[in-house]
């Protein structure tokens, strides 16, 4: 695999084809040390688009027990699914309403799980 090198901004040109596929330019793919098989990620927000190289999502073996745990549950007895209240639907919706959130961000500092 190809080694990230640090980089100036540049910009390359690519066209679209009509199954919406593209190459990524060789001076973006060495800036980005992609290689065959890679994966990369596309964020669209205000000021256009950017590209980034994806990293590789990684099992977390708790959240596949829980899942498993909950899709068993549920499964077992489907009676225990609840939908939430209205009355607290309106109020998760006002406590979030107005967050702009971005899972994407890293978060500063030490996380207590």
């Amino acid at each position: 695999m190809p080694t990230t090198a640090p980089v100036e901004d540049f910009e390359e040109v690519s066209t679209i084809t009509d199954k919406g596929q593209t190459t990524v330019p060789r001076a973006v793919r060495k800036a980005l040390g992609l290689g065959a098989g890679d994966k990369i990620a596309f964020r669209v927000g205000r000021t256009g688009v950017s590209v980034r190289r994806a990293e590789p999502e990684e099992d977390d073996p708790a959240i596949g027990a829980f899942l498993t745990f909950l899709a068993n549950d549920i499964a077992r007895d489907p009676g225990n699914l609840k939908s939430l209240s209205p009355a607290l639907a309106d109020r998760v919706k006002a406590l979030v309403d107005d967050m702009d959130v971005d899972p994407d961000t890293e978060i500063d500092g030490d996380v207590a799980l």
